[in-house]
């Protein structure tokens, strides 16, 4: 019996090809997931204390600043998020929400820049019951997309293949980054 057949389970051959995700699993269970915005630390909230490139920290501004996502939809998936934990967009200054409005334009630029996106889907999902991963910190989502970018994997197959590793997207977007 090859490696593969062993992979496939209980001795049994069978023709599907796995890919294995396992850092999807602190996703899956929620861990370092507040539930409310009362919960203290978040990872929203340890990012910016953490080396750029360890937090995959894209630009910091005054106020708020853009991450890459760690469990992107698609390659470039970005995310801009205030410094000051707040789980409503109403809860934001003028200019805070200000900010996250010119980092998102400029996360649009560079994600063009290094990868040539066709469209992005742009968001904030507010309140669990709205899509929100983590509800207790606000965060908005800059979603790169390209003509065929939905194919089978994610619809059959419910798995994203990502072409390249997180922190590389990062220097590309770093390199790709509008000047001020």
């Amino acid at each position: 019996m090859t490696s593969y057949e062993q992979q496939a389970g209980a001795g049994e051959s069978d023709p599907f090809l796995r890919l294995w995700t396992p850092h999807r699993l602190a996703y899956i269970k929620g861990e370092n997931k507040p539930t409310s915005a009362e919960d203290g630390e978040c990872p929203f909230c340890s990012i910016p204390r953490l080396p750029d490139a360890e937090g995959l920290v894209v630009r910091r501004g005054a106020l708020t600043y853009a991450v890459l996502n760690l469990y992107p939809y698609n390659p470039g998936h970005l995310m801009v998020c205030p410094y000051r934990h707040v789980a409503d967009y109403t809860e934001l200054t003028c200019d805070e929400s200000a900010e996250i409005a010119e980092l998102t334009r400029q996360a649009m630029r560079a994600v063009r820049a290094a990868s040539r996106a066709d469209g992005f889907n742009v968001g904030m999902n507010q309140g669990a019951v709205a899509g929100a991963g983590i509800a207790a910190h606000l965060h908005q989502h800059i979603v790169p997309r390209w003509g065929g970018d939905t194919n089978f994997m994610p619809v059959v197959g419910h798995t994203k293949v990502l072409p390249q590793l997180l922190g590389d997207t990062r220097d590309l977007l770093v390199e790709a980054w509008p000047a001020d």
